[in-house]
Order: structure tokens, then C-alpha cells, then sequence
């Protein structure tokens, strides 16, 4: 599946930026809910090995799933569950060593679903889902997320047209925006039509002037990724349907989230 290799482009740009790191950097806060770098890495590492599981042994992904869903249903935090498996199963894995295993589960994973029919259905935390689903929504994660360290480094992340996996996830999302939000989605869906990195144009939906989304794809998949808020990207919103998607847009599964507030997220000074 080219998103396998997507995703795994999108793993090593992350690598590629915190490589190097003294141990200490991997302790500093980002502008997501003050998670640290270490913090980001461990996250995508467990779900990284639950979608592997998914794939390879699903006894083994029922195991490992079991403690999360359990603790998350006693209303432990997700970083509270990742920090205990981190400390009880990897030996207080941490700094260079934590992203060096990082780095090498999400190589495996890449390798794994490469080889994999896109439309055979995997287990999930949700609903089932199809191989190319599971692996974008990987890339999806670690390209949100990879977008606090690279902010806290002060790097600028070169983009590419594999962005276009997030901004299809995200107008496919579009109905689970509303439905998490107890509302019902406003229809017909807005007209989309964004520039990639690269300069083509991507369209979704038919052509409707007063409902409609349009702008740069980078902005509207770091908005329905909840990165940024639409205020501090080149993405304009037109009708009541397509501003109040754009105001609570959310493409990842789980509980209701707000996206920052304008401002709130952006590239800071540099790394110390």
C-alpha cells in the first residue's frame, strides 16, 4: 500500500528532527497539554504496536488493548496508561533509547502493512477498520503529533503531497465530527478544494459557492488534526455548515476534543 510507505515517511521525518537529542530534550514541554517529546514518542510507540498486533495476532492485540480500555474506563488519562506500560514493560524506557525503539516499531509496522490487501478489516480501540484506514490514521497521529515537537525545535517541517491521506481522513470525518458531538451533521457536505504542497489542486465534493472550504491543504489538515485553529491558517470557511465544521473539525476517533484556541499552537524560538 503506497500509505504504508506514506506512513513511513512520515515516522522517519519525526526521526529525522529528534535525532541527536540530548536525554534531557526529551523532557521538555510542548504546546500540546505540556506532553513532553518523550511523552509524543511513547504515545505513538504503544499505538504504533497495537495497529501491528492488529495485523499479526489478534490474541495479542485483545491483551494488549485490555489494560487500556480498562484503565481509560476507570478515567485514567491515556499518558497515564502509556507512562505505566512504559515503566512496567520497557524498563522505564526514556530520552534516546525511548525514540530509538520509537523509530524501529514504526519501521516494522511500515514493513508489515506494505504487504497487507488495503480492504481487509482489522481490529481497533473503535469499529473495525480496513488496512489502508488503519495505516493512514497512523500517519494521521504522527503527523499531528510529530507538529508539537517539531513546533517546540522551532523547525519548520518540509510538507509533502502525502498530506493529501490526512486531508481525505479529515472530509471523510466530517459526519463523526457531528455524530461525537451528539449533533447531526448539517447536508450536504461542504464543497472542499484545497492546494497541495505541491501546488495541485484537490477537490472534494461537488462545487457549491456558499458551502464550501477552501485554502491550503496543509492549514486544513492541521485543523481537522486540531494542531492549529482556522484562525492562524490560510483556510477560509463559507456557510453556517462549513464554519461550524471547521470550529470543532476532529478526524481522530475517541472522546470530544476542542481544537486550541487562535494562537495557542505555534513554531516557537529553536531548540535548547
Amino acid at each position: 500500500m503506497r500509505e504504508a510507505e506514506d506512513f513511513r515517511a512520515e515516522a522517519r521525518a519525526l526521526a529525522a528532527v529528534t535525532a541527536g537529542l540530548p536525554d534531557a530534550a526529551f523532557g521538555r514541554a510542548t504546546l500540546f497539554k505540556g506532553w513532553t517529546i518523550g511523552d509524543v514518542l511513547g504515545h505513538l510507540m504503544m499505538f504504533d504496536l497495537a495497529a501491528l498486533l492488529s495485523a499479526t495476532d489478534e490474541a495479542g492485540y485483545d491483551a494488549f488493548v485490555a489494560p487500556i480500555v480498562a484503565g481509560m474506563g476507570r478515567g485514567r488519562t491515556l499518558l497515564d496508561i502509556q507512562n505505566d506500560w512504559l515503566r512496567e514493560r520497557k524498563d522505564g524506557l526514556s530520552g534516546a533509547a525511548l525514540r530509538e525503539e520509537w523509530r524501529a516499531g514504526a519501521e516494522r509496522v511500515a514493513d508489515v502493512f506494505s504487504g497487507l490487501d488495503p480492504k481487509r478489516r482489522l481490529r481497533w480501540l473503535g469499529p473495525d477498520m480496513s488496512a489502508r484506514s488503519s495505516i493512514t490514521a497512523r500517519q494521521m497521529e504522527t503527523w499531528a503529533h510529530g507538529q508539537e515537537v517539531f513546533d517546540l525545535l522551532g523547525e519548520e517541517r518540509r510538507e509533502t503531497d502525502r498530506v493529501r491521506n490526512i486531508c481525505h481522513l479529515g472530509v471523510a470525518t466530517y459526519g463523526w465530527t457531528f455524530a461525537n458531538r451528539g449533533e447531526t451533521a448539517p447536508e450536504p457536505a461542504p464543497y472542499v478544494r484545497l492546494t497541495a504542497p505541491s501546488g495541485a489542486i484537490w477537490e472534494w465534493g461537488a462545487p457549491q459557492e456558499g458551502n464550501c472550504v477552501t485554502g491550503e491543504a496543509v492549514g486544513f489538515a492541521q485543523v481537522v488534526a486540531q494542531t492549529r485553529n482556522i484562525a492562524d491558517v490560510d483556510v477560509r470557511a463559507v456557510g453556517a455548515a462549513a464554519t461550524r465544521w471547521m470550529a470543532v473539525a476532529q478526524c481522530f476517533a475517541g472522546p470530544v476534543n476542542d481544537p486550541p484556541a487562535p494562537g495557542a499552537r505555534f513554531r516557537m524560538t529553536g531548540r535548547r
